[in-house]
């Protein structure tokens, strides 16, 4: 099902962000190696929850929203995440899922930009944002990757 209104898009976004702090924290508790960087990518996680909601309901109300739609529609299965670590999952496994998990999500946030421009400045602005901190995300990610 296609995600057609802002509320629906930031819904699904900060669910993803809801997920994924979680995930991290887990991250940080198993592989005492990548603590520093999952435990910040957990925090991080949950100001990128709080800034999407101060975007959207920052500039939108329930009267605006029939108008405040995406044109196309975000396919949410299109970013599935992937947050299960199995036991033996060593810590670069976990490096190469939390890799994956960063592109889709990176991928989420540039495609709802993309589809939100038409709408007022303010949430594709802080959905740029929030892509771009993913992607330095990813250039972190790949270099502890190569080690």
């Amino acid at each position: 099902m296609l995600l057609n209104t802002a509320s629906a898009v930031i819904s699904f976004l900060t669910r993803l962000e809801e997920e994924t702090a979680k995930f991290y924290a887990d991250l940080a508790q198993k592989y005492p190696e990548g603590k520093e960087t999952f435990t910040f990518f957990s925090r991080d996680n949950q100001k990128n929850k709080t800034m999407l909601e101060r975007a959207y309901y920052g500039v939108i109300t329930d009267a605006l929203e029939a108008c405040f739609s995406f044109k196309e529609g975000l396919n949410p299965e299109a970013y599935k995440v992937g947050t299960e670590i199995t036991e033996e999952a060593s810590y670069l496994d976990a490096l190469k899922i939390a890799l994956k998990t960063e592109e889709n999500i990176y991928k989420a946030y540039t495609d709802a930009a993309s589809l939100s421009e038409a709408l007022m400045a303010d949430v594709p602005q802080t959905l740029r944002k929030i892509a771009k901190k993913r992607d330095e995300r990813i250039v972190k990610l790949k270099a502890l990757i190569k080690g």
